[in-house]
């Protein structure tokens, strides 16, 4: 791609869901990508246009990328003469919940090596999700150790933070709703101004410091968790009115524009690779830091508090557990996806596998990566009739779209006719079944 006179040249680290949909949308508009992955197999899949897991889009932009310029490899010095270099790995947890840092140290590393013959002086933009303090105190001493360079000299550091929903990713790439750039005001700080300004030229630019950039992001998703908590803590009070409707309450306040529409979708609570990871690593640094999260701690423990709930009113129903066949339509964390990271519905089957319950899965994305995790302890159905054959109570914990077109043939074999819908994907229907949703108050 050139911008104005020179050929520019860009290198992706990482290339899981955001590196990858980061990867394939540049690649597509023609820029010069190299994308930077340690897995050779992932690497393989990507050159032949397979993306290692569902996105919607994804598949059809990679190959796009793939007949222009795109290069894919797991050969760190091939980002050697990058103009801009992206690092999009991941920033799990650890078993307290803090924040694992060892994947990007690595990977950080290994970049501070491959571009010491660098001489095009490249900007290096951190993506990865990581706690305040990260780049100044741990990013920028490792990148200056290992090139022998010297930051705002020699190469730029800026944390530009991603808010990329799966599902979504490709839009939300293509069109940002903001984007944040944290760093010292330097010439490298102008030079990627004038790049997402060319990449996103209706879009707001935040320009502060690192610290700030990096709380940024996990002020944005503990936000989100605590409009989630909220609204089920409300769908739970609903509950127990007679004839209250909490979709009726989230759509009303969702129009006042002071509290927006987005995120007041009640059920089982908020999972996937983001919310949970980042409201437990940002409670333990602000433990750290000596502020008690008072706040975020209840936003959590509502959470977790949901799940259970749906355990209770199984037990409602089917008394002792142990040796009911229960069905649960959906185990990805959210629809089209195939993630399973930190899925509610998966965190429910653990539930009751302790309960010693025999569980049949359906999902239509996410059944190899649910296999892959709980192998034979549960049975895997193809189809939803398969799924629902024989069962004592159906349990629907993703909105997906075949699961909204149910009717009372679907549950015409079932052992017992008892649905608990944690969705409310059923609401309205006539159906000749025992049935319970999430949020609603059953007339007395």
């Amino acid at each position: 791609m050139i911008v104005g006179d020179v050929w520019m040249k860009i290198g992706i680290i990482g290339l899981g869901f955001v590196g990858l949909s980061l990867t394939s949308v540049l690649s597509s508009k023609g820029y010069d990508v190299i994308g930077i992955d340690t897995n050779k197999e992932k690497c393989k899949k990507i050159l032949n246009g397979v993306t290692p897991f569902f996105e919607p889009d994804l598949e059809k932009i990679l190959k796009n990328g793939l007949k222009k310029k795109l290069r894919i490899s797991d050969d760190f010095s091939l980002i050697n003469n990058c103009d801009f270099i992206f690092v999009t790995v991941g920033t799990p947890q650890n078993s307290n919940g803090a924040i694992d840092l060892s994947i990007i140290k690595k990977a950080i590393s290994s970049l501070g090596s491959s571009i010491q013959g660098n001489k095009n002086k490249p900007v290096i933009l951190v993506k990865s999700t990581v706690v305040p303090g990260t780049m100044k105190n741990i990013v920028l001493p490792i990148l200056e150790k290992k090139s022998n360079k010297k930051a705002g000299k020699d190469f730029g550091l800026i944390s530009n933070p991603e808010f990329l929903q799966e599902s979504t990713a490709i839009r939300d790439t293509e069109f940002p709703h903001a984007v944040v750039l944290g760093g010292y005001k330097t010439k490298f700080m102008k030079k990627t101004k004038k790049l997402f300004v060319k990449l996103h030229p209706k879009v707001p630019i935040i320009i502060t410091n690192h610290q700030t950039a990096e709380m940024i992001k996990y002020a944005n998703n503990s936000f989100l968790a605590t409009k989630i908590s909220f609204i089920n803590q409300l769908s739970n009070i609903c509950q127990k009115i007679p004839g209250a409707n909490i979709d009726d309450i989230a759509k009303t306040i969702g129009l006042d524009p002071r509290i927006g529409k987005l995120f007041l979708n009640a059920g089982p609570g908020y999972g996937g690779s983001c919310l949970p990871k980042d409201m437990r690593a940002l409670i333990n640094f602000a433990k750290i830091t000596g502020v008690k999260p008072t706040l975020l701690n209840a936003v959590e423990e509502v959470n977790t508090k949901q799940l259970e709930q749906i355990i209770t009113i199984t037990k409602q129903r089917l008394g002792d557990l142990t040796s009911k066949r229960i069905t649960i339509l959906g185990t990805a964390f959210k629809p089209n996806t195939d993630d399973i990271r930190d899925s509610i519905a998966i965190e429910l089957i653990k539930k009751f596998l302790k309960r010693k319950t025999k569980i049949t899965v359906h999902d239509p994305k996410a059944m190899k990566n649910t296999r892959n995790l709980f192998g034979d302890r549960i049975k895997y159905a193809k189809s939803i009739d398969e799924a629902l054959l024989k069962s004592q109570c159906a349990v629907i914990m993703t909105q997906w779209k075949q699961y909204e077109k149910l009717s009372n043939n679907a549950f015409d074999n079932m052992a017992k006719k008892i649905v608990v819908d944690c969705r409310r994907v059923l609401v309205g229907k006539q159906l000749d079944v025992d049935y319970f949703a999430i949020g609603l108050g059953k007339e007395k």
